[in-house]
């Protein structure tokens, strides 16, 4: 567990609690899926990508960039080339 990703699951959990929300809730507020936000709250080591830190960086209230990230291309999350085909 990296201190940074210690860091980002305590907020998110300290968060939920004080304001005595469910992680649905909290995935409502962000727009991310309630895997999300389980995932990095139990911390399986890895940074969120772009676009799910600069949801949690709004709804803690964080400055913009405070919360490393992974770029998508390091994700084992990509579909591969062609599934967004459809055959017929």
């Amino acid at each position: 567990m990296s201190e940074e990703t210690e860091r980002l699951a305590k907020a998110l959990i300290e968060l939920r609690e004080a304001e005595g929300i469910s992680v649905r809730e909290l995935a409502r507020r962000t727009q991310l899926s309630q895997a999300t936000i389980r995932l990095h709250e139990s911390d399986r080591g890895r940074p969120p990508v772009p676009f799910a830190a600069r949801r949690f960086e709004e709804v803690l209230g964080w400055a913009p960039g405070s919360i490393p990230t992974v770029s998508r291309e390091t994700t084992d999350l990509e579909l591969p080339p062609d599934s967004g085909t459809v055959a017929g």
